[in-house]
């Protein structure tokens, strides 16, 4: 099922403010703070800023060395198409959001705190979101100073730990794959630790539990990836405590 419908023609009394919520009002042309306060926003307005709020972000990246190069362009594409299964009335939509906020004045930081607010609920899926900003920092092979500099900013405004920093720089940038990272546990666990682990990060990325906090489809499937890493981890382990 879509969450879009009715964004064509304008999108009267979306209230999600601060700079998403002007963003999305900017490329729709709806007058959001003539009802944002007659009512609170909707599952329907958070779906919506959330993809807003992903391009905005990916689109300040994607430009964090100058310029947006064409590696760039075909990793945006590859999540329109294949990480969020988007229509052509969707991926227009984010497109729009993401040449708008590639040069408006608005500061990744500003857009980043705005998704906090959104998610803060779901921490889980902000980790998505992260990955998917290191993804595309990596689109050309090279990790900029401005990109890395960004990316350093996000611990602090999803209130992550400092390590999820490094753990993702080791896994997109230095290239490995430590299951035992992927499960949050130490190298000397247990096989019963372990599997605790495995099932406790099963449950926090079962799509079920990510539809369950409202979260669009489109980027459940994004989020399946992540479960399937946390299944392939647990299996390696197990494979290698029965030696």
């Amino acid at each position: 099922m879509s969450i879009w419908g009715g964004i064509t023609g304008g999108f009267l009394g979306f209230v999600v403010l601060g700079p998403i919520g002007a963003l999305v009002g900017s490329v729709i042309g709806s007058n959001i703070s003539s009802s944002s306060k007659k009512r609170r926003p909707n599952n329907f307005d958070q779906q919506v800023a959330f993809f807003a709020a992903l391009f905005a972000c990916l689109a300040k990246i994607a430009k964090a060395d100058g310029r947006v190069d064409e590696a760039e362009v075909k990793k945006i594409e590859e999540f329109i198409s294949t990480k969020l299964n988007l229509n052509r009335e969707h991926r227009n939509f984010a497109i729009n959001i993401f040449q708008k906020a590639k040069d408006d004045n608005v500061s990744f930081e500003a857009y980043a705190s705005n998704l906090y607010q959104i998610l803060s609920s779901s921490p889980n899926s902000l980790l998505v979101f992260y990955e998917m900003l290191f993804e595309l920092a990596l689109a050309d092979g090279i990790l900029h100073p401005n990109e890395d500099y960004l990316l350093k900013k996000i611990p602090k405004i999803f209130r992550f730990d400092e390590n999820v920093y490094k753990s993702l720089y080791e896994k997109f940038i230095e290239k490995t794959n430590d299951y035992y990272k992927t499960l949050g546990i130490n190298e000397n666990a247990s096989f019963n630790e372990i599997k605790k682990a495995y099932y406790k990060k099963r449950k926090e990325f079962h799509p079920d539990t990510l539809i369950g906090k409202g979260l669009p489809e489109e980027f459940v499937e994004k989020a399946k990836e992540k479960f399937i890493e946390i299944q392939e981890a647990y299996e390696e382990l197990e494979k290698r405590c029965q030696k």
